[in-house]
This record gives C-alpha cells, structure tokens and sequence, in this order.
C-alpha cells in the first residue's frame, strides 16, 4: 500500500484521489494426502482398463497323486523298517543283559511252541493199545519170546496206535514192510504185508487199515523204545496191552 501511495506523488496525483484495492489472496487449496492421490491414481487406471493393471489370478500348481503316493509309500516303509530295527535291537540287547525279561520269554514261547506242538514226547507206556486186525477175523496171535507179535490170516492189518508213517520197503512180491513212527520214542515195525494203503509221510489212524495180507505169509508185528525191541506185551484174544 505504501509503495502505491509513493508512486501517486510520483505522478502528482492526488493521494487522496488514489483508490487502493487490496487484492484478495486466494486461499491456498489443501493438497489432498498422498494416500489419497495413489489411490485415486490407480482407481483411473483401472477405469482406463491399462493392461498393465489388469486383475492378476494365480497360477495353481497341482501335485502328481502318484507323485504324493509314492512318496507316502517310502515314509512308511522307513518307518517300518525303523520300527523293525529298534525291535531287534531291544530284544538283542535284552538277551545279553536281561535273559529272563519278559520280552524274552515271550519271544522263546512264541517260536518254541510250534516245535513243541510237532515233537511227541511220550513213551511206549502211555499208549493204548489198538487190536490189530478187526475182531471178526478168525486168527491166531501169538507172542515170541523176545516180544514180536506174528499170526498169518486173510486181513486187513491196523496200526496199534495212531502215528506217520515213516519209512515203506519192500514190494508186492517179497512182501511190504513199514514203520509207523507213534512219538519220538515210540514206533512199530509190521512186516509181510502184500498191500499198503498209505506212502511214507503219511498220518495213520489205529481205525483205518494200513495194508492188506492174504494169508500165505506170515504177518509181525513188533514195538520198539529209542530203537529197543520191547518184550512187555500181551494178548488176550485180539486184544493187546502192555505187561
């Protein structure tokens, strides 16, 4: 204002004929935030459809299932084998420092009792004696002096007690012999037979004939113990029992 009333003297112009106007400042605008204007920039571009900014969708990667199977196959069977492996080695180490630990006396009786199922233990006492041809035949038995039961008779021939048969020699014309194995003790060897019904392995029963002899031969019979020709029995008709 001063400087304009300086430059009406200036002039000679009357300072009271000067009109002064101030000129109003304009009020300076607030600048939006910086937030706002990105916001507002990218709000154009999406509405200008920029393909620079176009909606992104992310790419699915899937997973071969046979991939993810096998791969859960091999865990498993690592972990498997290192199940196994501990195992052996707890029951290792349990047999050398702990032989009476429970693990170990569950072990020996789960691998000892099949073994102990397959081996027969008794002897020739505690078996029962079975006739050995049937009651409607008409023959005579006898028993030798050291214990072996012959007769000579057209018959079907039984086994005196159930067994496998162990061993089959001989031939139709010389005669069959067997052994019937009753026990790991206790056997019978019956010799003259023309005809066998039965092939070594085989289980035998005391009710199943085992051969066949038609008459012209004589037929023995004769009971051993670990080898040993018994000399204990007796017959009373066709019954046979231990003396």
């Amino acid at each position: 204002m001063d400087d304009e009333l300086n430059y009406a003297e200036m002039l000679e112009i009357p300072v009271e004929t000067v009109t002064v106007r101030r000129k109003e400042r304009k009020k300076k605008e607030k600048e939006p935030d910086l937030r706002e204007r990105l916001v507002e920039e990218v709000n154009e571009k999406l509405e200008s459809e920029d393909p620079s900014y176009a909606e992104s969708t992310p790419i699915a990667r899937d997973v071969p299932y046979e991939g993810r199977k096998k791969k859960m196959e091999r865990r498993v069977i690592v972990g498997e084998f290192v199940a196994v492996c501990a195992l052996c080695a707890a029951i290792f180490l349990t047999n050398i420092f702990l032989p009476n630990s429970a693990i170990n006396t569950f072990v020996r009786g789960l691998f000892g009792a099949g073994e102990t199922a397959q081996t027969d233990m008794r002897t020739y006492s505690e078996f029962t004696l079975s006739p050995v041809v049937n009651d409607t035949v008409n023959a005579e038995l006898a028993v030798s002096e050291t214990g072996v039961l012959s007769f000579t008779s057209q018959c079907s021939v039984y086994s005196p007690c159930a067994g496998k048969l162990a061993s089959l020699n001989g031939n139709a014309e010389t005669g069959y012999t067997v052994e019937v194995k009753h026990s790991e003790h206790f056997s019978t060897i019956i010799s003259g037979l023309d005809h066998v019904y039965a092939a070594a392995g085989d289980e035998v029963k005391s009710n199943i004939p085992l051969g066949y002899t038609d008459g012209n031969g004589e037929v023995r019979v004769m009971f051993y113990e670990d080898g040993t020709l018994l000399n204990c029995l007796t017959v009373n008709d066709n019954t046979l029992a231990w003396s």
